[in-house]
């Protein structure tokens, strides 16, 4: 069975986040979701150190490798697929990274707009 491609927040094919390391709640490269995803990690972000401190003081320490989660640690300028409500939280507290909008899930998108997206865009 051939697995159906998901779509972005531009209406195009999703494309890989990153697979160094590799991201995506499953582990594939890409930031795609299902119902057992309860973090909802769709948003392809680059890591600051800002963002990676914040998230720490939040409680979700991204620095740290996990090997038994299949974690690596993650440094500044990595790409991870971030859940949708951590990066919302880090737009509030004027700590959000850039994202990838070509490779952000088009779930976000029943969470933010494309007008908000759009501001966070990284541009190579």
């Amino acid at each position: 069975m051939e697995k159906k491609t998901s779509k972005n927040i531009l209406g195009t094919n999703l494309i890989s986040c990153c697979l160094d390391p590799v991201t995506g709640y499953f582990r594939d490269g890409f930031c795609n979701t299902d119902l057992s995803d309860q973090g909802t990690h769709i948003v392809c972000a680059i890591m600051t150190s800002e963002f990676l401190n914040y998230s720490a003081l939040k409680g979700n320490d991204l620095i740290t490798p996990k090997p038994q989660w299949q974690f690596p640690g993650l440094k500044a300028g990595d790409k991870w697929c971030l859940c949708i409500n951590r990066w919302l939280e880090a737009v509030d507290a004027g700590k959000a990274p850039k994202i990838v909008l070509e490779s952000c899930h088009k779930d976000v998108l029943l969470y933010a707009n494309l007008e908000l997206l759009e501001q966070y865009q990284f541009k190579e």
